[in-house]
C-alpha cells in the first residue's frame, strides 16, 4: 500500500475530515505514513485537473461516414483539433493539449511516423506540465505502435493508445467514449509506472499482450494470454495488478528510418522455400516465421530457413496461432539451427522487436533470445 507523507496534503485531508468526509480517509490521528493511496487519489480528483497531451495520427477514430448503412467509410478525415472539439466532455476530465502527428489510416503507419511520435512523447515525458499522453490511432496496427513505444521509451507517465472500431456517423460509433476513457486513464495517478497501454471498449491492455482479434466488433481487442490489466467503469479506473516497482529495460530509439528490414513469412500447406529465398535476395536482415502450431513449418521451408541462417539472417520462430507460447527446441532444434523463438510475441510484434535489436547493433543470438524472453 502507498501512503501520503506531504504536509500540504495532510492539512487538506484534515479539512475534509472536519467537513464530515472522514469516511474517505483514515483517522487524522494516524501518522503520515498511515494515510493510504485511496485518500491520495481523492485529493488528486479534487485538485486542479491534469493536463493531457493528445497526439493524433488518424485512423477510424478520425473517420467519417454518412450513416451506418454504408459498409465503407473514409478513415483519417478529421483533423486532430476538430476531433477533440467534437468530444466536449473531454474538458470535464482534463486540460487538453493537442498535437497532430499524421492523418493516415494505420495500415500506412511507417517507421518515419513511429520515430516522430516517439520524439514527441519523449518531450512530453520531460515536460512537468504534462501528466499523461494519449495517442489516437487506427486499430489495424495499434498493437504494433504500442509495443514499439513500450520498447524504446523509458517512461513514468501514462502512455495510452486509443482508437475506434466504428467511425463518426455510425449509430454505434465508439470513438468518443473510448477517447474519454483513455483520458480518464491517463489522468489517473494509478496509471503511472506501467507499460504503454491500449484502452478500448472499457478495457485496459498492456502493450505486449494486446491483440486486435476481430475485424468489426466493438470488443475487437483482447489479450488472450493474460487478459486485460484493468477496466474503466463509468467514472472509475480499476487496475488488476500493481504498477511496476522498477523501470523495465528499454532499448535506444533507432536513430533513423527505415529500420533494418525484417520480413514475416506465413507458413501453410504445400509450402516451399521460395518466399524465404526471395526475402534473403531482397536484403532481409531477419525473418519471422509465422509458423503452424508451436512455430513449425514444412521440411522445404525449414531447409530454406537453415540456408538463410548460414548467410547471417536472424531467424525467429513465431506462430500464426492467436495465443500461447513458442518454446525452444520443441519440434524444431533451435540450438542446432541457431534459431530464436518469439515466446509470447505474435509475428508482427516479433518483427518490431527484432528490428529494434538490429537497429541497436545487437546481433548476438543469446542476447536476442534473452530480449524475446523478457516478460513483463
Amino acid at each position: 500500500m502507498q501512503y501520503i507523507t506531504d504536509k500540504v496534503t495532510l492539512k487538506y485531508l484534515f479539512g475534509l475530515t472536519c467537513l464530515g468526509l472522514s469516511c474517505f480517509v483514515q483517522p487524522i490521528s494516524a501518522s503520515p505514513s498511515q494515510i493510504p493511496l485511496e485518500a491520495n487519489a481523492m485529493h488528486h480528483a479534487i485538485q486542479e485537473k491534469a493536463t493531457i497531451l493528445i497526439l493524433t495520427t488518424g485512423g477510424t477514430i478520425a473517420g467519417q461516414a454518412t450513416n451506418d448503412k454504408e459498409l465503407g467509410y473514409h478513415a483519417a478525415q478529421t483533423s486532430g483539433e476538430s476531433l477533440i472539439k467534437s468530444v466536449p466532455a473531454l474538458k470535464n476530465e482534463a486540460n487538453i493539449e493537442v498535437c497532430a502527428i499524421s492523418q493516415i489510416g494505420s495500415q500506412d503507419m511507417s517507421d518515419h511516423v513511429l520515430l516522430d511520435l516517439a520524439h514527441h512523447i519523449q518531450k512530453a515525458e520531460e515536460n512537468p506540465k504534462i501528466s499523461g499522453i494519449v495517442i489516437t490511432h487506427g486499430t489495424d496496427t495499434m498493437e504494433e505502435t504500442a509495443f514499439f513505444l513500450n520498447e524504446v521509451i523509458p517512461h513514468h507517465k501514462p502512455i495510452i493508445l486509443v482508437g475506434a472500431m466504428r467511425p463518426a456517423g455510425y449509430a454505434s460509433a465508439d470513438g468518443s467514449a473510448n477517447l474519454i476513457d483513455a483520458v480518464k486513464v491517463a489522468s489517473n495517478p494509478l496509471a503511472q509506472n506501467r507499460s504503454v497501454m491500449v484502452v478500448m471498449n472499457d478495457s485496459i491492455f498492456a502493450a505486449r499482450s494486446v491483440q486486435k482479434m476481430n475485424t468489426q466488433n466493438i470488443d475487437a481487442f483482447r489479450a488472450p494470454n493474460i487478459g486485460p490489466i484493468g477496466v474503466v467503469n463509468t467514472e472509475h479506473v480499476h487496475f488488476f495488478q500493481p504498477a511496476i516497482s522498477q523501470k523495465p529495460t528499454t532499448f535506444m530509439l533507432p536513430s533513423q528510418a527505415p529500420f533494418p528490414r525484417v520480413d514475416i513469412i506465413y507458413s501453410h500447406i504445400q509450402m516451399d522455400g521460395g518466399l524465404i529465398e526471395d526475402a534473403v535476395k531482397r536484403g532481409a536482415k531477419g525473418i519471422i516465421l509465422a509458423g503452424v502450431g508451436d512455430g513449425n513449418t514444412s521440411a522445404d521451408a525449414l531447409k530454406a530457413l537453415q540456408e538463410a541462417r548460414k548467410k547471417g539472417v536472424i531467424i525467429v520462430r513465431s506462430t500464426r496461432v492467436g495465443s500461447g507460447f513458442v518454446n525452444r527446441n520443441v519440434e524444431v532444434n533451435d540450438d542446432q539451427n541457431q534459431f530464436i523463438v518469439s515466446e509470447d510475441l505474435n509475428p508482427q510484434k516479433a518483427r518490431l522487436l527484432l528490428q529494434i535489436l538490429l537497429a541497436n547493433k545487437i546481433n548476438n543470438l543469446d542476447q536476442i533470445q534473452k530480449s524475446f524472453s523478457t516478460l513483463y
